[in-house]
């Protein structure tokens, strides 16, 4: 079916709803797009691949917006980029040789995990602009206090942990390891929440080509619903983006927990059937 330009259809309006998802609750479309192809009966291996399709095109996207304006710190998502392309490749060979529901219960584990990163981010977020604002050392309480260091140097390993682990997860899970790498760049790096955006941002882009290029490798990439869901995920984010201001942050964090919880659940579900059946 979705081989079909029925198909293809339904992919481009499904990829428009998990984009405008993905700019509501701020999330990668990678994390919804992966169970969505799923629940169309595409293998766990081959939805993670196709993910990265979109992913990749998002990053560009944003990327090239960024590097236009003058906003890209290119020398950090180098560094990034540089061991996350290397780990990619790993998880795109793990996920080719690990069973289905060992996959899906590592998503669903993930899903779970990015709850708490966002939660942490907003707190990250919170931390900074009270330092910007007092321009005193934050609070002992926060225990965020490496946050005062805003202008510290460039730190070669917090850079080589945070992008190998996003090339990983982006390998294995077919998503773009933004989630993960913002607010470990806040906390380790210093960097304001805007900044640590663009800059995993540009070394998603790198590290998305490694993965796909195994992927590809390895017969995994469904390349027009990938192309599908990947054009509609960036019309629909423009989307979410523009709803956004006008929901309350207690409405989105509410809906991004439920959210993410239902899938969460889906994917634990879809591991047990795996098992039994």
């Amino acid at each position: 079916m979705l081989e079909t330009p029925l198909g293809w259809a339904i992919l481009l309006i499904l990829g428009m709803f998990t984009g405008v998802l993905s700019g509501l609750l701020g999330i990668g479309g990678g994390l919804l797009m992966v169970p969505a192809l799923t629940v169309f009966g595409v293998p766990l291996v081959q939805a993670t691949a196709t993910s990265l399709v979109g992913v990749f095109l998002s990053s560009v996207s944003g990327s090239l917006r960024n590097f236009k304006a003058g906003e890209l710190n290119w020398r950090v998502s180098l560094l990034l980029a540089a061991f996350g392309i290397v780990t990619a490749q790993v998880g795109a060979w793990l996920g080719d040789r690990l069973p289905d529901g060992v996959l899906s219960l590592a998503f669903a584990g993930l899903l779970l995990i990015t709850i708490y990163l966002m939660r942490l981010r907003q707190r990250l977020k919170q931390a900074q602009r009270e330092f910007i604002e007092t321009d005193r050392e934050l609070p002992q309480t926060t225990d965020l206090s490496v946050l005062s260091g805003l202008s510290m140097p460039l730190q070669l390993g917090p850079i080589a942990g945070i992008g190998s682990l996003a090339g990983l997860l982006s390998g294995l899970f077919g998503v773009g390891g933004g989630v993960v790498m913002v607010p470990l760049q806040m906390l380790f790096l210093g960097e304001t929440i805007k900044t640590a955006v663009r800059t995993s941002l540009g070394a998603i882009v790198a590290i998305a080509i490694s993965g796909l290029a195994q992927h590809t490798w390895n017969g995994n990439v469904l390349w027009i619903p990938g192309l599908c869901l990947g054009l509609g995920g960036m019309l629909g984010a423009q989307a979410g983006t523009r709803l956004l201001p006008r929901l309350s942050d207690r409405t989105v964090n509410v809906l991004f927990r439920l959210f993410l919880i239902g899938l969460a659940v889906y994917m634990a579900i879809r591991a047990i059937r795996y098992w039994e059946g």
